[in-house]
């Protein structure tokens, strides 16, 4: 899950790294897809058991669970959403969606809690129908998630108390429980890798049925003393392994920065496999178990070119030299394979470079994809606090005119990712778009 707020990534855009996996969407019409342009998602989407779940903004500025058919893009149910104790930095949370056993899939996410001592109600839903199937009362969280055949929920997270629980998604019950807040990672039908959010933060695997603790990893072993979470976090699945990825942070006391960088640990066993302190993604990204691009900072702050690095050993397989970084005004751009990286100077020539071998290439037929607005504006949402973002969309440009191309195409998989052979995303006004070009299952921007 992407941390901090988008926004912040568009703002380090010049100074932070990329990843992404290949593909072409050359072909992509003659695939079956659809728009559904009566939403306007704010979250990532989730998608399991044929439907898609997503948190929309209506126009008065409430929210709402809303899911489509995955196989046509037609509504199937909307529930009025909120948010109860998330962070603004955190973005807008999304629904959870788990399969059950009977194939079956189940909604859950956070509707308006009743009057008293509860800001909100866990609902879980029939995905197809909408029937209700169980609550549960919640004081303050970040959102469900899904982990393995259940759903994780750190609760309580505004008090002292807060902790993680697991639950039955079909009755609700509780499974097991941990202390504190934690994020899911990573998950399958008999594993969940967990984010312990504290003050040596670490990660950490568990059986997901029963809670039994299989290894530990704090963080520190990786990119050494001094993380703070603060700056931002992501992972990403590469094979048998994860790769995290810690954004520095600046504590505004002591002006000093934090222990930041990339780092790869074995979902079997916990082993570290490989580090690279004190590099920093850049945005757009993909998921970081995908090509990650990096770029190196020295102890003064200075940034230096980019590297692209091979997840599965964290060698660099690729790099632009710092001197051939332009000097201000442009954001990064990516094409579909992300075999170029290109700087869009918006309304006029960029310029472009080959990533294996560090070359610049002719940017006059060049063409990357980028962020579509590079000052997005906080959503008006109802009794929230100010400073959410939705997730970002993605417009193709012609580096050669810094111009952005028409007709409007299908984003890259590096974007999208993939998910049973769909891939979908929204465009800038918030509409949701699928392609079902039976791409491998893979995590994309937002995972």
């Amino acid at each position: 899950m992407l941390r901090p707020l988008w926004k912040t990534s568009i703002a380090l855009a010049g100074t932070l790294a990329a990843t992404a996996c290949s593909g072409s969407d050359a072909a992509t019409s003659k695939f079956p897809t659809w728009h559904n342009t009566q939403v306007n998602a704010v979250s990532r989407m989730a998608v399991a058991g044929g439907v898609v779940a997503v948190t929309s903004m209506r126009p008065d500025g409430a929210l709402e669970t809303v899911a489509v058919n995955l196989r046509d893009g037609k509504r199937l149910w909307a529930y009025p959403a909120t948010m109860a104790g998330r962070l603004p930095g955190m973005g807008v949370s999304a629904p959870a969606i788990v399969e059950t056993p009977a194939k079956q899939g189940v909604v859950v996410a956070l509707d308006p809690g009743k009057k008293g001592k509860w800001n909100a109600t866990l609902v879980a839903r029939d995905a197809h129908s909408g029937a209700q199937k169980w609550t549960r009362p919640v004081h303050s969280t970040f959102g469900p998630q899904r982990c393995g055949p259940y759903v994780c929920l750190s609760e309580h997270t505004a008090l002292a108390k807060a902790r993680m629980v697991v639950l039955d998604p079909v009755t609700g019950k509780q499974l097991w429980k941990l202390p504190g807040i934690s994020e899911v990672e990573w998950s399958d039908q008999s594993r969940v890798v967990l984010l312990r959010l504290a003050a040596n933060p670490m990660v950490e695997s568990y059986e997901v049925k029963t809670g039994k603790l299989q290894w530990q990893q704090p963080i520190e072993q990786a990119l050494g003393p001094g993380i703070d979470l603060s700056g931002g976090w992501a992972f990403g699945a590469a094979g048998d392994d994860l790769v995290g990825y810690v954004a520095p942070y600046t504590n505004p006391q002591s002006k000093k920065v934090s222990t930041f960088g990339l780092f790869s640990v074995g979902i079997a066993d916990g082993t570290i496999n490989w580090m690279r302190p004190s590099v920093v993604r850049v945005y757009p990204s993909g998921s970081p178990g995908f090509a990650p691009v990096v770029r190196p900072v020295d102890p003064q702050g200075a940034y230096g070119g980019f590297a692209r690095l091979d997840p599965a050993s964290g060698r660099v397989v690729g790099q632009i030299s710092a001197t051939d970084v332009p000097g201000s005004g442009w954001w990064l751009a990516f094409p579909d394979r992300m075999d170029r990286l290109g700087f869009l100077k918006h309304g006029a020539k960029g310029t472009a470079f080959d990533v294996a071998g560090g070359k610049p290439v002719p940017v006059e037929e060049e063409r990357g994809w980028s962020f579509c607005v590079t000052d997005p504006k906080p959503l008006p949402l109802k009794g929230q606090p100010p400073g959410f973002y939705s997730t970002a969309a993605l417009c193709e440009y012609d580096l050669g005119t810094g111009k952005r191309v028409s007709p409007v195409a299908v984003p890259p998989p590096w974007f999208t990712g993939s998910q049973d052979g769909w891939r979908l995303w929204r465009d800038e006004k918030g509409g949701l778009h699928a392609v079902n070009d039976h791409a491998a299952t893979a995590p994309g921007m937002y995972g």
